[in-house]
């Protein structure tokens, strides 16, 4: 007597290229979004009651405790603040440029960095603050 297999037949699916697929998203995903550029630095900033919110898309100038100036991350020297800002603004939509400053800087630096920026060709230029409260 002869015994017959029987035969299984199973039906799988092949996820391998579904893996591919959600990878693919992924970096892509990860390639497109946009981060908020946003220095570490730990600067208090002054407060004023009539602050308000201003565009995402300025291009941002700190000044830190130590009078030190910073563009896109890079310290950089009060006399080249206008070359800088010329190469950003020929790019940016905008022209606006928001000073980011600690309070405990002497206003005159404050005016200095802010003079730079007007002569550079902005056509905005605004002091960050915090909104005073009452």
């Amino acid at each position: 007597m002869r015994l017959r297999r029987k035969e299984q037949t199973v039906n799988s699916i092949d996820v391998s290229p579904l893996i591919d697929m959600v990878f693919i998203l992924l970096i892509f995903f990860m390639v497109t979004t946009t981060f908020v550029k946003d220095m570490k630095l730990d600067l208090d900033r002054p407060t004023a009651a009539s602050a308000s919110l201003l565009d995402e898309k300025v291009i941002r100038v700190y000044i830190d405790s130590n009078r030190e100036v910073f563009i896109d991350n890079q310290p950089i020297k009060i006399w080249a603040i206008q070359s800088k800002l010329r190469d950003l603004l020929r790019s940016s939509t905008s022209k606006a440029v928001l000073v980011v400053s600690d309070t405990d800087i002497p206003v005159e630096s404050l005016i200095d960095v802010i003079d730079e920026c007007k002569m550079s060709g902005a056509k905005d230029v605004a002091v960050s603050t915090t909104k005073e409260l009452g």
